[in-house]
């Protein structure tokens, strides 16, 4: 991924199509993103589960844990903080988080290369 991509905000959806406490796949310049809404704020993480290896954290249970807004996969259950990409199951595990904006009611997303 170029830097020039990564400073770039991608138009994805309008905000009023993103379900409150549910997520949902995009296509975000050749990266599959997890957006999740929810009443503390918009999220963006890359949509790969780290330790299944399968996309599909943007259809895993959206809740909380300790006040963190989090996101449980669908497959092995592990949590992950939607504020940092951090893992709460397993330290050292982690999932690229994304910037995430509503303009004009629109859902922005600007890639981040993986830290």
């Amino acid at each position: 991924m170029s830097t020039a991509t990564t400073l770039r905000w991608h138009t994805v959806s309008p905000l009023d199509r993103l379900d409150p406490d549910r997520g949902v796949a995009a296509l975000v310049d050749g990266v599959q993103v997890a957006l999740f809404r929810t009443r503390d704020g918009l999220y963006a993480i890359d949509n790969r589960d780290p330790v299944a290896g399968a996309y599909v954290l943007s259809r895993g249970i959206v809740g909380s844990r300790a006040g963190a807004p989090a996101v449980a996969s669908p497959l092995h259950e592990q949590v992950y903080d939607l504020r940092t990409g951090d893992c709460l199951d397993l330290p050292g595990v982690a999932v690229t988080r994304h910037e995430i904006r509503c303009r004009d009611g629109m859902v922005e997303v600007r890639l981040r290369q993986e830290g």
